[in-house]
């Protein structure tokens, strides 16, 4: 459940937006990429969101359903158009993000009447971003729809903050705090943790968390590789040599894979060092849901890291 989109990538690299001179339409919004990668490795998925009654809404639709994921809870707003997000790309670690998202985003429009509660109680996983909590009446409906599902099976809340939607940090962490009461597993950044915790060491930021009812707490550290900690303690991942072309869809990746080990019942160090692969291997690409990898392509990748 969360944001969908939109992306246009610039088949450039390493120049600003002003030299450019083509670009790709793609797929795009982070809950809709990790259902996208949930579908490749088998899982039927779907996301709960909305589009624009526009060409560009219709393009998500198909290109939904084009991947395997379903769009029966894909809505459409008749005054609000479907976002569409640019970027630059300068590898490997600088990937400016501009949101075209005025006067709102139809994902944010959502509203707890429109939800299907029987469908998100009834889901082996639900994942919710951050990002769902920035404003109403997305803010009650993504509280609405924890709130209904109780911590039933897996409930993660992707940590996703991204400032230019919120007032303020200090606002984002009020509301992130309510829903951490509802989830059972966590996943983020170093920099999303301490919006969330309002601490930015790894594993005192993952002992916040779970402090507060997660289960499972995940923080990427970036070119330290990841940290989980559940019941059974800590487990570290090094990172996955890759030649960054586009880091923004790694994230997505991640937590598609995160869900596939999950439900396959792989323990947290398989879980989390195939999830890191599969984020390795977009990274690795210019797109984010056209990239998204097959369980073979992530044991390749694997492969390719334990021979380096």
């Amino acid at each position: 459940m969360g944001r969908v989109g939109v992306d246009v990538y610039p088949r450039q690299i390493g120049v600003g937006l002003e030299e450019v001179t083509s670009f790709g339409k793609f797929l795009g919004g982070s809950a809709t990429n990790v259902a996208v990668a949930a579908a490749r490795y088998g899982r039927r998925s779907a996301v709960v969101t909305k589009v624009g009654a526009d060409p560009f809404g219709r393009f998500v639709r198909t290109a939904l359903t084009g991947y395997g994921v379903s769009d029966r809870f894909l809505g459409e707003s008749a005054d609000l158009p479907t976002p569409v997000t640019f970027c630059e790309i300068f590898p490997p670690d600088h990937f400016p993000l501009y949101f075209y998202r005025a006067p709102k985003a139809p994902d944010l429009d959502l509203v707890p009447q429109e939800l299907d509660y029987d469908a998100i109680r009834a889901a082996d996983v639900f994942w919710v971003t951050v990002t769902g909590l920035c404003q109403e009446p997305s803010r009650s409906a993504t509280l609405a729809a924890l709130e209904a599902r109780g911590r039933r099976g897996i409930t993660v809340l992707d940590l996703d903050y991204r400032p230019m939607f919120w007032e303020s940090r200090e606002t984002a962490r009020r509301w992130v705090h309510q829903a951490l009461e509802l989830v059972t597993v966590t996943a983020g950044n170093l920099d999303e943790c301490e919006t969330a915790v309002g601490v930015r060491d790894p594993h005192e930021a993952a002992e916040a968390l779970r402090d507060r009812g997660v289960s499972l707490a995940v923080v990427k550290q970036g070119p330290r590789g990841v940290l989980a900690v559940d019941d059974d303690g800590a487990v570290e991942v090094p990172p996955v040599p890759v030649e960054v072309v586009n880091g923004l869809g790694a994230g997505d990746a991640f937590g598609g894979a995160l869900c596939h080990g999950l439900l396959s019942g792989w323990d947290t160090r398989r879980t989390i060092t195939f999830a890191n692969a599969a984020g390795a291997h977009v990274a690795g690409e210019l797109s984010c849901a056209d990239a998204m990898p097959d369980e073979a392509q992530v044991l390749a990748k694997l492969e390719e890291a334990a021979r380096v």
